[in-house]
């Protein structure tokens, strides 16, 4: 009887080790939480002025947001994202949309997508991912200058057929031993292209000057 009232006892102890044990993930998961959203949100903001420079506009971008609800056709965001207007002399130039790419080697890879009011791409940035280092981390700015291959592309240039890597008849560079990782930021650059083409009236009309 004794063997039992000890299987007992480490039962008990075990169950209250992995009581334990879940409450501190779990706690630490929200102490961190916010503290990755708020250097998401840091990359975020020092990455707009990188697609459009200072010099491009004359508003805060930063304060000139407007919410996108989660599953946006064709953003792929899986929760509330902001996008941002881009203006000069009070007319829209520009905006910045956040864009999920889902299908990521990795996981998502999260991105920012400047589009100009004439369907160009003003800059790509990507601000989260858990890509391979050394191989699809390279979407990365800081590791490589392949995302600046997006700067100044629309649509029509290339055509549909284009918006691939090399490999799959595109005009993108790939890279060595990681072609799902670029596949993915193309498909969703392009996907956001098409989402502010399809929104176009309601992205670039100039608000302030109707109020």
């Amino acid at each position: 009887m004794r063997w039992l009232a000890s299987i007992g006892l480490s039962g008990s102890v075990l169950a209250v080790f992995a009581a334990i044990t879940s409450v501190a993930i779990g706690w630490t998961y929200l102490a961190t939480k916010d503290q990755i959203d708020m250097e998401v949100r840091r990359a975020e903001a020092r990455q707009l002025l990188e697609i459009f420079p200072p010099e491009t506009h004359d508003n805060d971008i930063v304060d000139d947001g407007f919410e996108l609800v989660a599953d946006t056709p064709l953003l792929g965001i899986r929760e509330a994202r902001q996008g941002y207007r881009v203006r000069r002399d009070d007319r829209v130039i520009g905006v910045i949309l956040p864009a999920t790419a889902r299908d990521g080697y990795s996981g998502d890879i999260r991105a920012l997508v400047g589009v100009r009011d004439d369907g160009t791409v003003a800059g790509v940035r990507v601000v989260a991912h858990r890509e391979t280092p050394g191989l699809g981390d390279k979407v990365d700015l800081r590791k490589s200058d392949w995302i600046l291959g997006f700067d100044n592309r629309s649509l029509s240039q290339p055509d549909l057929s284009g918006w691939n890597v090399e490999k799959d008849g595109g005009v993108f560079d790939q890279f060595t031993g990681a072609t799902v990782t670029p596949r993915a930021v193309i498909l969703a650059t392009r996907r956001a292209l098409e989402y502010a083409r399809l929104n176009a009236e309601t992205l670039f009309e100039t608000e302030r000057d109707s109020a």
